[in-house]
């Protein structure tokens, strides 16, 4: 067997195994907010609850490996004691996924990455109105684990409210998991989905996607495009020149007499084939 010491290798490589060998772990899908009203949404897969009286969940926001900085969402909730936990469900991996990209302080990520927000019932931090379960929570203690990139920073929440979504329910009013069809984190870009198996989600965290809401009106609120076809779609950095979706309307002369409605669908093809730069190429030969 291979062995490993953990204070032998880089933080990075130790942090591969070990979201790699523990898992799927579920994902807390977080909303907060800073003292000055800013909203922040991001994802964590350190995350499980650990009670029901009371009713109690566990979350974590680690230090960068790269540089030691702190998320955003602990910063919030040490200013701002609150959270919303949204679970993530299959129909919004990629707008989840999209929502993990570090933007600046103070950019909105339920805009960037397109979903909605509901108000709460007795905390600030808005509710993930795309979520199929919701839970308001105060934070009791944010406990740090480390002052070093990579190390944990346990935020311990009180679930005061729970918001579940009727379509998920089961004949006797409990939660089908089938119905919930939840998605869970494995190591690099993997997750796992419930009773599916595994697929993969590129990580943002080289580039800084565009965002949904920098996608023309006509292509965000396509009656075709997913918003998991969104979330690729927004998750590029920069969109094909003029010059390459020239070159691409002559090598297929036949998407420039697409219909709208076929040209998406065209779009949502090569979105399934993962070739999100032609989708955009097809999408903007149209323009």
């Amino acid at each position: 067997m291979k062995t490993i010491d953990p204070t032998q290798i880089p933080v990075p490589e130790l942090f591969g195994y070990l979201t790699s060998a523990v898992g799927p772990r579920p994902i807390a899908f977080a909303s907060t907010i800073d003292r000055e009203g800013n909203v922040n949404l991001a994802p964590f897969s350190f995350f499980n609850v650990f009670g029901a009286n009371p009713p109690i969940l566990v979350f974590s926001p680690s230090r960068s490996g790269r540089d030691n900085t702190t998320k955003n969402t602990l910063d919030n909730v040490l200013e701002v004691p609150e959270t919303v936990v949204n679970m993530v469900d299959y129909k919004m991996v990629q707008q989840m996924s999209l929502a993990s990209t570090a933007y600046a302080k103070g950019v909105n990520e339920f805009v960037k990455a397109g979903l909605t927000e509901i108000p709460s019932e007795t905390i600030q931090p808005p509710r993930v109105g795309e979520s199929p379960v919701q839970m308001e929570c105060k934070v009791l203690e944010v406990k740090p684990l480390g002052d070093q990139g990579g190390a944990g920073n346990l935020v311990i929440c009180e679930i005061l409210k729970i918001h579940i979504s009727e379509t998920i329910l089961d004949d006797k009013g409990g939660i089908d998991p089938i119905k919930m069809d939840q998605v869970a984190r494995m190591g690099a870009n993997w997750y796992s989905r419930a009773n599916q198996g595994l697929f993969d989600v590129p990580k943002p965290i080289a580039q800084k996607g565009i965002g949904i809401d920098q996608i023309p009106n006509h292509i965000r609120n396509s009656a075709i495009l997913t918003g998991n076809d969104l979330g690729m779609l927004g998750n590029v950095e920069a969109l094909p020149c003029t010059d390459e979706i020239d070159a691409f309307a002559k090598a297929y002369p036949e998407t420039i007499t697409l219909s709208r409605q076929e040209t998406h669908l065209k779009a949502q093809q090569f979105l399934k084939e993962k070739n999100v730069n032609n989708a955009w190429k097809v999408l903007l030969a149209k323009l």
